[in-house]
């Protein structure tokens, strides 16, 4: 696992500097970040459907009011680019969940609600 510092200069009005560090893990491979976050206690596995987050184990829809994105995590493939996903940590509080979603954002991605998209739309500052 490499570690990325990223650094952000602050300049409050009165004048003084303040330096925020903050560390962003990086993992080689899917595998590796969802071990990670497992033992970080995100432990359920989300499945997306057109508008809401499905949670089989617990049986429960999660609408896109009703979660949160924590952590994402962008891996493109070594052979081909297009075999490529991202890996969302997210958390429920209204459900008391958290939990994983893996998910392909290629040609062959699943067409999905603006609402949900909207939630988890690629931002490369949430990046961990």
């Amino acid at each position: 696992m490499l570690c990325v510092f990223f650094i952000k200069l602050v300049v409050p009005q009165a004048g003084l500097l303040k330096i925020q560090l903050k560390v962003m893990k990086h993992y080689d491979t899917l595998s590796q970040a969802i071990k990670a976050l497992k033992e970080e206690g995100y432990s359920v596995d989300f499945n997306l459907k057109s508008d809401y987050l499905e949670c089989k184990a617990r049986n429960v829809q999660i609408s896109a009011d009703d979660f949160v994105v924590d952590k994402m995590f962008r891996f493109e493939g070594m052979s081909n680019p297009d075999d490529s996903s991202i890996l969302y940590a997210i958390s429920s509080p209204k459900y008391n969940l958290k939990g994983l979603l893996v998910d392909a954002y290629s040609i062959y991605a699943d067409p999905i609600k603006t609402n949900i998209l909207k939630k988890l739309k690629y931002d490369p500052n949430k990046l961990h």
